[in-house]
């Protein structure tokens, strides 16, 4: 009597295993198939042909939130620099400005030539430069 129930409980045992087996190699398709799409809507996203269009013309400058919804923008327009008021779902302009002649720092996607200690001096020397200026405009205020 044992050897019969111990059969049974085998073979009926491989048969759950298999339906097991089947579905988890179902479960992995979907997910295979879900991360496909995911990575597909990223690539049209990241590469898409209106990518460009809008930053031709228009670019954010600086951006920073005033309240929870609230955001002060300074978008730049051709020569001209807009202060904006965004939020609440309405975006309002405050002022408009001229953008400056000449940049203090260099642009982010040029990166200094050299070794990593003459670019660590040379950070040390811009931030020294912007602390000793910031002292003589608060001087000059008073």
């Amino acid at each position: 009597m044992n050897e019969a129930t111990l059969q049974q409980a085998t073979q009926g045992g491989g048969g759950d295993s298999i339906g097991l087996l089947m579905m988890g190699k179902t479960a992995v398709s979907l997910l295979v198939v879900v991360a496909i799409i995911l990575a597909c809507a990223w690539l049209l996203k990241r590469l898409g042909p209106n990518r460009r269009a809008g930053t031709q013309h228009l670019r954010v400058v600086a951006s920073t939130p005033v309240g929870q919804r609230e955001r002060v923008v300074i978008v730049a327009v051709a020569d001209r620099w807009l202060v904006l008021g965004v939020g609440g779902g309405q975006v309002t302009r405050l002022d408009t400005l001229e953008p400056p002649t000449t940049p203090d720092v260099e642009p982010p996607g040029s990166a200094p030539g050299g070794s990593f200690a003459s670019r660590f001096a040379q950070a040390l020397k811009q931030n020294a430069r912007g602390a000793v200026r910031g002292r003589q405009n608060g001087r000059d205020g008073s």
